[in-house]
């Protein structure tokens, strides 16, 4: 059975779904134990972890839908004026914990991601406008003028 948000009599009952979403994400699998390939009598093996379910990334759609909520519209709604809705913020800070930590990896998707989580990537344009601590550059000259064609080069 699907569970229902709005069934939940406290934070630790969400906080529980959240734990298992996580925990499911990490996939399963199991351990064969495989013969070693240029081993002379092949009675050397090693362990070897075969999937049974491949691990999937965090995502807030994968969040909402495992903590019962029908669209991304309804689970922000909840996020913001739910009465669990601080146990369902830290379900999506541990999401965007995991494409934090994928920044190394891929940047672009993960860059692409926080942005949409309302990360900004720009530093506080406003400048320090205290007395003393404005700090004005003039250009005065930058060499000779470009050259407007090839004729003009002189060598």
């Amino acid at each position: 059975m699907k569970p229902d948000i709005s069934s939940f009599d406290n934070a630790a009952q969400v906080e529980r779904l959240i734990d298992k979403y996580f925990a499911y994400i990490k996939g399963k699998y199991h351990i064969e134990q495989k013969p070693v390939k240029n081993s002379k009598d092949n009675a050397e093996t090693i362990e070897q972890k075969v999937w049974d379910r491949e691990p999937e990334p965090a995502t807030l759609s994968g969040l909402a839908l495992a903590l019962g909520f029908s669209s991304r519209q309804e689970f922000y709604t909840y996020v913001q004026h739910g009465p669990f809705s601080q146990a369902v913020k830290q379900g999506v800070l541990r999401v965007e914990a995991c494409y934090e930590a994928h920044l190394h990896q891929n940047a672009t998707g993960a860059m692409f991601a926080l942005k949409n989580m309302g990360w900004n990537e720009k530093h506080d344009p406003s400048p320090n406008t205290e007395a003393g601590n404005v700090l004005t550059v003039n250009i005065l000259s930058s060499g000779p003028p470009p050259a407007g064609s090839e004729k003009e080069v002189k060598l």
